[in-house]
């Protein structure tokens, strides 16, 4: 069965994935460090990780298997589920795959030098309207491919 599991902490698009999971009547797991509203639904399921650090990742990384999807914006969880056969993607509608996570890690760890450096200020450019609308083409794409196995 496939299973959505939500790395929460700052995910963006957590109402987007709530409609779409309601859509395809999957089970999502909304997983962080401390509680997060979540709908009233019964396939909806917080899940409060201990505060230890990457807690919440541990958590998903033991749970998720072949077959399931992990949103995360965390390059370091992607990768961990993708060594796992997990689908993992992005709030911007990029998918983590065995091809690109490799340059994934390579980049965040360049851009955490260079800030370290003091080269470069600031994170990620926010969320807009394009950035939604192609996480919910991709997750409904990956769904549609998970589901046709």
């Amino acid at each position: 069965m496939l299973i959505i599991f939500i790395d929460a902490d700052g995910c963006p698009v957590k109402d987007e994935i709530y409609k779409v999971a309601e859509r395809y009547q999957l089970k999502v797991f909304v997983v962080a460090n401390k509680y997060i509203n979540i709908p009233a639904n019964e396939r909806v399921e917080m899940v409060v990780a201990s505060s230890g650090f990457d807690a919440a990742d541990d958590w998903i990384v033991e749970q998720a298997g072949p077959g399931d999807i992990v949103v995360t914006a965390d390059i370091l969880l992607a990768e961990r589920c993708v060594k796992r056969q997990v689908r993992a993607l992005g709030p911007k509608g990029v998918e983590f795959t065995e091809d690109s996570i490799g340059s994934a890690v390579a980049t965040r760890e360049l851009m955490q030098n260079l800030r370290h450096m003091g080269e470069m200020r600031g994170g990620p450019a926010p969320m807009d309207k394009k950035d939604r609308s192609r996480f919910l083409g991709k997750l409904d794409e990956i769904i549609q491919s998970l589901k046709r196995r």
